[in-house]
């Protein structure tokens, strides 16, 4: 054998081993592979209960949505009657019901007015102490 003959020999097996060697990753990147064809196969079939699930949650809380939007309306109905009829009543009785309380406290204070001079005056009219009766009454 001739010199270039035994470089081919040498280079064939060196391309023999790196190809052993390439062999070995290649294997365990194919195991992986499957393996995340089976989970993704897995996923792929429990996701299918999920979104049936998520679905009719989904449209469960759009049937809450509306009664509550409904609910929402006759609110703002039920408020804006209120505020219509609390304008009414202040407009039609509530100058009346303030002149009748400023009345009443008027005259309440008239009557504690009077009460207070009434005893005022019956206090000025008792005799003075050391002085035994008023002049004019013997």
């Amino acid at each position: 054998m001739s010199a270039g003959q035994i470089a081919a020999l040498i280079a064939a097996g060196a391309f023999v081993v790196l190809v052993l060697l390439l062999a070995v990753p290649l294997l365990k990147l194919g195991r992986t592979l499957d393996e995340a064809t089976v989970a993704i196969r897995k996923a792929h079939e429990g996701s299918a209960p999920l979104l049936d699930n998520a679905q009719t949650t989904l449209h469960q809380v759009n049937t809450q949505l509306e009664r509550v939007d409904g609910i929402t309306s006759s609110a703002r109905t039920v408020t804006s009657n209120v505020s219509v009829l609390t304008s009414l009543f202040t407009a039609t009785l509530g100058g009346p019901l303030v002149r009748a309380a400023a009345f009443t406290y008027g005259l309440n204070r008239a009557v504690k007015a009077r009460r207070a001079g009434r005893d005022a005056g019956a206090h000025s009219l008792r005799t003075r102490p050391g002085r035994g009766r008023r002049r004019g009454s013997r």
